[in-house]
Order: C-alpha cells, then sequence, then structure tokens
C-alpha cells in the first residue's frame, strides 16, 4: 500500500470529494480518508438538504440521477407573510451526490480509504508531512487537506482553526411524506425551497421545507447556540423538540410521517474564518465557516472550495522549483475570498442582524421585499452594502446599537 501521496485529503463530502476529483484529474496522486464504512456511507455524515442551483448543478456536472426534485421558486416565510421569488433550483438526494462524487474520483485515479478517522497531523522536525488516522497508522503527502468539517482535527492542531462554540449553529431535518403542499392561508409550496424566519418556530435561526416531489418534502430547522437563542428559546426544549412543535401546529405538516432512517444532523459555524492555509495544508468545505444570511446552498460553497484548492495544489505540484509554502498555496485564500465567500464581514454582519431581529421585523422585512426589485434581495445576500441598507428602518437602530454595544465592549466573539 502507497505510503506517499501528492495530496492527501481528509473527510469525502461535497468539498473533499470534488477536490480529490479536480487534483487527480490534473494526474495527481490522491488519497481521501473517510471515517464512515464504505458499505453505509453516508450514514452518519449524511446532513441532508441538498438544495442547490443552476450553477452548481452545470459548474460540477452535477447529473438529474441524484436530483429528488426540480424546483421553480424560492419562498421566504416570516409569522403572518411570505415572499415567493421564482428561482430555478434542485434538491439532491444527497446520499447519492455523495457517492456519485466518490465515483467521479475514482474515475480520475483518487484512492479512497474508507474507515479510517483522521485523529490529526503528523509532522517531523516542525514541518507537516502527512496525516495520522486510526490511532497509530500514517500516510505522508506533500500537501494535506482538511475537509472534516467542524470537527477540523488537522485544522485545529495546527492552529488554523479557532472555531468557536458560542458561533456554532447546529440542524436538525427530517425527510417526510403526507406533507400536504397547497394549504390555504399558506404559500403554495410545491415545487419550492422554503425558507421560515419566525422565533417560535427556530429560535435565534430559520426553519426550512425543500419540497422533493409529491406529498414528500425535507423539513428541518437550524440555530446557533448564542445569546439571541438563549433570549428566546423557551426552558428545557431541544432542538428536537422545536421541530417536532412546528410539525404539530402546521397545517401543511399535521398527516406528515417521518420515513424511516431519514433523520438528518449537521452544524457550521458562523464566523470569521482566522486562517484557511499554511505550509503544505488547506482547509476547505464546511472546516471554514461560510454562510449565507438568508440562504447557504452550501453545496455550492463546499465545492467551489474545494476547486479553489484543487487549483493551488496543482499550481503547486507542477513547478518543481516550487515548495508547497504558505506563500505558494495563498492562491487557494486569494480564490476564497474572490470565489467561494466574497463579502463575507459583510454578509456575516447581516446574518447576526437578521437573527436578532423580532418576529414583527420578519414580518415588515417580508412586506418590504414584496415592494422592491427581484434582485435586492440577491444583492443584500451577496454583501452589497447598499441593499442591505435599503432593508433597514429607523426602528431597527436599537438592534443596530446593541449590536454596536456588543462589538465594542468585546462581548460578541462573531467577528
Amino acid at each position: 500500500m502507497t505510503d506517499h501521496y501528492d495530496v492527501v485529503i481528509a473527510g469525502a463530502g461535497p468539498a473533499g470529494g470534488q477536490c480529490a476529483r479536480d487534483v487527480a484529474a490534473r494526474g495527481h496522486d490522491v488519497l481521501v480518508l473517510e471515517t464512515e464504512g464504505e458499505a453505509e456511507f453516508p450514514a452518519q455524515s449524511n446532513k441532508s438538504t441538498a438544495g442547490t442551483f443552476p450553477s452548481t448543478m452545470a459548474g460540477f456536472g452535477i447529473p438529474d440521477e441524484v436530483v429528488m426534485n426540480f424546483t421553480d421558486a424560492v419562498v421566504l416565510e416570516s409569522p403572518n407573510h411570505h415572499l415567493r421569488r421564482e428561482q430555478s433550483g434542485a434538491v439532491l438526494e444527497f446520499a447519492d451526490f455523495k457517492r456519485w462524487l466518490v465515483s467521479q474520483g475514482r474515475e480520475h485515479g483518487a484512492e479512497y480509504r474508507f474507515d479510517a478517522r483522521v485523529n490529526g497531523p503528523l509532522e517531523a522536525d516542525g514541518e507537516l508531512v502527512g496525516v495520522r488516522y486510526n490511532g497509530d497508522e500514517t500516510v505522508h503527502a506533500d500537501i494535506v487537506v482538511d475537509a472534516t468539517g467542524p470537527s477540523a482535527p488537522i485544522s485545529k492542531q495546527l492552529g488554523v482553526a479557532d472555531l468557536r462554540r458560542e458561533r456554532q449553529a447546529i440542524g436538525i431535518e427530517y425527510e417526510m411524506a403526507g406533507v400536504e403542499p397547497h394549504v390555504s392561508g399558506y404559500a403554495d409550496l410545491a415545487d419550492t425551497m422554503m425558507l421560515r424566519l419566525d422565533h417560535d418556530t427556530a429560535p435565534g435561526g430559520y426553519a426550512w421545507l425543500f419540497h422533493t416531489g409529491g406529498d414528500t418534502a425535507k423539513v428541518g430547522l437550524c440555530y446557533i447556540q448564542n445569546d439571541v437563542h438563549a433570549s428566546r428559546a423557551r426552558d428545557g426544549r431541544t432542538i428536537d423538540d422545536y421541530l417536532q412543535e412546528w410539525i404539530d401546529r402546521d397545517p401543511r405538516l399535521q398527516d406528515a410521517e417521518r420515513l424511516e432512517g431519514k433523520q438528518h444532523r449537521g452544524s457550521a459555524h458562523i464566523q470569521l474564518p482566522d486562517r484557511i492555509h499554511a505550509d503544505r495544508f488547506m482547509a476547505i468545505g464546511d472546516t471554514v465557516p461560510s454562510i449565507d444570511p438568508l440562504w447557504g446552498e452550501g453545496i455550492g460553497k463546499c465545492m467551489r472550495s474545494g476547486r479553489a484548492a484543487a487549483i493551488a495544489a496543482d499550481h503547486a505540484l507542477t513547478h518543481s522549483a516550487w515548495e508547497p509554502d504558505a506563500e505558494t498555496l495563498s492562491v487557494y485564500e486569494d480564490r476564497w475570498h474572490a470565489e467561494v465567500a466574497p463579502n463575507q464581514r459583510t454578509r456575516l454582519l447581516m446574518t447576526e442582524l437578521l437573527y436578532r431581529a423580532s418576529n414583527a421585523r420578519y414580518d415588515q422585512l417580508m412586506r418590504d421585499l414584496g415592494g422592491m426589485g427581484t434582485d435586492t434581495l440577491a444583492k443584500a445576500n451577496a454583501g452589497h452594502k447598499r441593499a442591505i441598507a435599503s432593508l433597514l428602518k429607523l426602528g431597527d437602530l436599537p438592534t443596530l446599537a446593541g449590536f454596536a454595544w456588543e462589538r465594542l465592549s468585546g462581548q460578541y466573539t462573531g467577528m
């Protein structure tokens, strides 16, 4: 068994899988280490929702065979209002999608080792030389990529990632049958991806219903485990409780039943990254925090970060006179900020302000967006300051002032 590769990637999710696919296609030796066994992959790592858009489908050649349902619109809901925007999309069968990425990587020559739990970096004389896994096993590499998500064992031990628990968002999702997308008085959710801002449903976060065809849907919610959630949470409630309470009271879900074996959990961090690369090392996917205020489309961002890392690795490996040090690999960070998460600081600021708003303010936001151009929401989501400013009201000043005070007094740790 080979114990030295050009690139070793920890994690076979969308970021790691796409990175392996691209690096191998460029003719380099690639090994992917994946915690789960191949027979059950991806069981524990199937975080689902998997909503995406045509640019990602076309840009990465994602086949129709892994699509559960093609959607026509995105719906935003507040407690008493909703907004519909026509936007083509697709809801993927996440497990099939991840297995497709593995097959794609293998077709290009990437090697996969399943049942390989990564423990941390392998170092020699203070230099990164590979990866430790399954306790005492090691593999050497010229470049190491951490795509393990929030666990980030390599990034954390190298001092690259500082993922803070108070900035962690947790989520839960059920795949359900018996969902009624057409209910009088509610938005029509047939062939849509719906996001709901409502603190009674998801305090300090949001809920979603992604229609997967017929009477089936992916139904879930998430929130950040911070002071905003704590101030709106009800004593003793877990995230499972909040989801079940929403299912029990929403008429669209009153006859719905959970599909066996189709419960998913996941997490991400809502904060600016400190560093995302170092000598011989890059962190990609959910190992690096990157999220949009109103819809995450995490698959696309993860795949773009994997592609950016692959370009940087190829850049370093194809020039024999170059070392894959931090300076050489800085092309990855440049591309990450330009293509994966542009305007990250402004977008994260909008996220913080959004989740601090009241339910009444969410209703007002839906009314305001309904009277604005169709591109205002997209621009605000992308972090354009003028678009964000156009959504603010005089009544938002106390929220802005409180948030500014937290930042100035050192109570806020997100940015």
